[in-house]
């Protein structure tokens, strides 16, 4: 009879273990956290702000890792909602449609629960359809069009160096983190658009694809992880076909953030370039402005970011949790921040970065 109890308590943590694996802090907390993925480089820093800053708030939360998963994090939300959570902010997986958006946005309605969606946007519609729902994050264009800008005015500083077959064009690599999130698409839309305009400005060719068969113009991290994997194993299989021997070599990386570019860095590395010091290399840049990244900068590996500020998205979902738990509305005493006309949503800018 006890060897049966044993092995029905087994089987009950079994079920239990993925839910809480994927958990960090306090069951019972006030503010339960849910982000799309612990493994993206730029979402650890927020988490690490946001932890740090709810802390010294005396505000009790509870993180939650979606690993990738929106039937995983939806799971997690319906389960923290039914367990009383006062607040829940969440960095969504799943954003090609509204649905899982709408289906988050019922769940919390129904039950009363402020929500606040950040980082990864939903739509003005989903915001709208609960007076208690607002969104933290960036305006997708703008991470696009400084970075843009700035491999602009930076090729024109250097063109001699990096036209390294003297084509008078500049051939470049570019890594999207995922297809259908509107942050990746107006990166990868506006970082080739903005450096155009400076080069044909300044009576210079546009920039080229290396692959003149890849019609998108763009190498895509399958599984939407923009992961710094992806970008090493696209990049070392471009060099392969792509370098200084056959004198077609890839002349510029464009990344849609800084893990890809991480990635893209440590396969030029193997093949001899963007070691710092002496040592040949090509422009790499990428966005965020992670601490790697500023590593890489200011050790000569890459050449800039676009900082996006973590530490200000934290303090911006801080003081929503806070007039959430304190039963304000959501927006009170937002005047500090940057705020869409006609819509919940805050904005956090950002800037460029090369050390």
């Amino acid at each position: 009879m006890m060897k049966k109890s044993f092995l029905v308590l087994m089987l009950l943590f079994s079920l239990t273990l993925p839910f809480f694996a994927g958990c960090s802090g306090n069951q019972d907390a006030d503010v339960h956290v849910f982000y799309y993925s612990y493994s993206d480089t730029y979402i650890s820093s927020v988490r690490t702000a946001l932890d740090k800053q709810l802390q010294n708030a005396g505000i009790s939360y509870q993180d939650y890792d979606g690993n990738g998963s929106q039937t995983t994090q939806t799971e997690q939300i319906r389960t923290a909602v039914t367990k009383g959570a006062k607040a829940i902010l969440v960095n969504i997986v799943n954003t090609g449609s509204d649905d899982a958006a709408n289906e988050i946005a019922t769940l919390a309605k129904d039950a009363g629960v402020p929500l606040i969606f950040f980082n990864r946007e939903v739509s003005d519609e989903v915001i709208k359809s609960y007076d208690n729902c607002a969104f933290v994050g960036t305006r997708a264009e703008e991470a696009g069009i400084l970075q843009g800008e700035l491999i602009g005015e930076y090729l024109l500083a250097n063109w001699k160096a990096y036209d390294l077959n003297g084509d008078g064009e500049i051939s470049y690599v570019l890594f999207k983190g995922e297809e259908g999130n509107n942050e990746a698409i107006f990166r990868t839309k506006y970082s080739v658009e903005e450096a155009n305009k400076k080069l044909i400005d300044a009576g210079k060719k546009p920039l080229k694809f290396y692959d003149s068969a890849n019609k998108n113009g763009y190498l895509v991290d399958k599984n939407g992880q923009w992961s710094a994997t992806a970008a090493n194993e696209y990049m070392t299989t471009a060099l392969t076909e792509y370098n200084t021997s056959n004198k077609n070599m890839i002349e510029l990386v464009i990344c849609n953030n800084d893990g890809m570019a991480e990635g893209a860095i440590s396969a030029l590395n193997a093949v001899g370039y963007n070691t710092g010091g002496n040592a040949p290399s090509i422009p790499v840049f990428g966005v965020d402005a992670t601490d790697a990244a500023k590593s890489l900068i200011a050790n000569g590996q890459m050449s800039g970011t676009i900082k996006q500020d973590a530490t200000g998205m934290a303090a911006a979902l801080l003081h929503l949790a806070q007039n959430a738990l304190a039963e304000r509305d959501l927006m009170t005493d937002t005047g500090e921040f940057t705020v869409d006309q006609n819509v919940r949503k805050l904005r956090i800018h950002y800037e460029k970065y090369v050390g």
